[in-house]
């Protein structure tokens, strides 16, 4: 089977890529993971750390990085939704302790992807997060800073960037600040991906691919040409969730377009900015986000797609009408890019969870561990939940399964929230969306009166919270 085109990540790793074997036999092990993407190996790799002697296998549809893992924007953060929902109840240690280990995320993939030999372009620039480009977004920018520092987070963390700061490090359209932080860097994702996938297979961790999961039933799973049985069951598959231990209801499928254009020269990239390679974002709540990629090219993204009945989807051309909107926003903030060549276009499916916040959860009753809802900042939390549930399985007590993302069988059902039935997830979905770009259109014209900018703000703000 031929992966081009799967994503411009995918078409820039040195090897070629090909599938491995597919499960064709009845074996039994310690652990088997569904999914071999950023949760399920970590998850086998910080295993495999501490039990070497565990017994691991991965089973994949496709081949490792397939999905999400290897289609998203490479911004690997230290951070991830929800975390002030889920820290700022804590004492004030607790919540230290959560921020901390945020925080290291990209001190721990940099360690481990040094020592395991794992090349994937990382480079620590920080990240400019939702530069506001019209005067009403300066507000709702600067009330979450207020907020962050009120968790007890300092300048160091996350600062405002003035007019002036912001053009130091970014050069959009209409630019009048931002805020940075330095916990944030930016990556290849499938890189990081295909190299995860061969760390844990020479430590012994045997991967099947080419072969999608058809049941899940009292500790094992089958296959079209075989079954695995397993004291432990980790369906690690974010938006490709299936009904496995009813992972859908709480996690809801969502695409996000990305394009990338040709490389830029010196004289264009003077023009820009981006010196440091920071990842960067927008204000608008359409979700954009971009990175100067490590052979000089634009990386930019928005999210948006939702299929009705949470259908997954894996199939990208450049020449779906979608991207247009995409090379818009790009050519809006980057006016000087107007004439430049696109190369790529492609998309992933990410998972949202009802409240904007990611779970980890074990049941050693069932057996069944599972990790998601990252929304659509799993590159980095994938890591710190790979972790946890590793504490999880081997039942360890540590700070990660005592921070309230590890949920306990008892208790997950109560705390996560579940999406909507159809049709009122797909309304509720477009409405929100049709709504954004409303508001967006509004605050790019000076002509249109402030109390409709004002009311769509409002409103924006209101429907923002049904995803709350």
């Amino acid at each position: 089977m031929s992966f081009n085109n799967v994503s411009f990540w995918f078409d820039t790793c040195p090897e070629q890529i090909k599938s491995r074997p597919a499960l064709t036999q009845d074996i039994e092990v310690d652990v088997a993971i569904i999914g071999a993407g950023y949760t399920g190996l970590w998850t086998a790799y910080y295993l495999k750390q501490q039990q070497p002697e565990l017994s691991i296998a991965i089973v994949e549809a496709e081949t490792a990085g397939f999905g999400a893992s290897g289609r998203n924007g490479g911004w690997l953060m230290g951070a991830m939704s929800g975390e002030g929902k889920y820290l700022e109840k804590l004492p004030e240690e607790d919540k230290r302790t959560g921020f901390d280990l945020l925080f290291g995320i990209i001190d721990e993939v940099h360690t481990v992807t040094t020592r395991e030999d794992i090349d994937c372009d990382l480079h620590r620039g920080g990240a400019i997060y939702a530069a506001a480009r019209y005067p009403e977004q300066i507000e709702f920018m600067q009330d979450y800073l207020r907020h962050q520092h009120q968790l007890g987070l300092t300048e160091e963390d996350y600062r405002w960037l003035s007019r002036g700061e912001l053009e130091q490090k970014i050069r959009i359209r209409n630019g009048y600040g931002g805020v940075y932080t330095p916990h944030c860097g930016v990556i290849n994702p499938a890189k990081l991906a295909r190299g995860l996938a061969r760390c844990v297979e020479s430590k012994g961790v045997q991967i099947f691919e080419q072969s999608p999961v058809q049941t899940v039933d009292n500790r094992c799973l089958k296959t079209a040409q075989g079954s695995i049985k397993a004291n432990v069951i980790v369906p690690a598959t974010e938006g490709f969730s299936a009904e496995l231990m009813d992972i859908k209801k709480y996690v809801l499928p969502v695409q996000s377009l990305i394009i990338a254009t040709e490389p830029l020269d010196s004289a264009q990239w003077a023009e820009i900015g981006l010196d440091q390679r920071p990842a960067f974002s927008d204000a608008g709540r359409l979700t954009t986000y971009g990175q100067r990629s490590a052979d000089g090219r634009m990386i930019f993204g928005a999210r948006g797609g939702y299929i009705f009945g949470g259908k997954v989807r894996h199939q990208f051309s450049l020449q779906d009408p979608e991207f247009r909107l995409r090379e818009t926003l790009l050519r809006d903030l980057f006016p000087s890019l107007q004439n430049t060549r696109i190369t790529h276009g492609w998309g992933g499916t990410l998972g949202m969870a009802r409240d904007m916040s990611p779970f980890a959860l074990f049941d050693p009753a069932t057996g069944i561990a599972s990790a998601g809802g990252y929304g659509g900042e799993g590159v980095g939390a994938s890591n710190l939940f790979g972790r946890t549930l590793a504490d999880l399985i081997l039942q360890r007590d540590s700070d990660l399964t005592r921070m309230p993302w590890a949920f306990q069988p008892s208790t997950h059902r109560q705390a996560l929230k579940r999406w909507e039935p159809e049709p009122f997830r797909w309304l509720t979905y477009k409405a929100i969306l049709q709504c954004f770009s409303w508001e967006d259109d509004l605050y790019s014209k000076q002509s249109a009166a402030a109390w409709r900018k004002k009311l769509a703000g409002m409103l924006c703000s209101k429907l923002s919270l049904l995803i709350e």
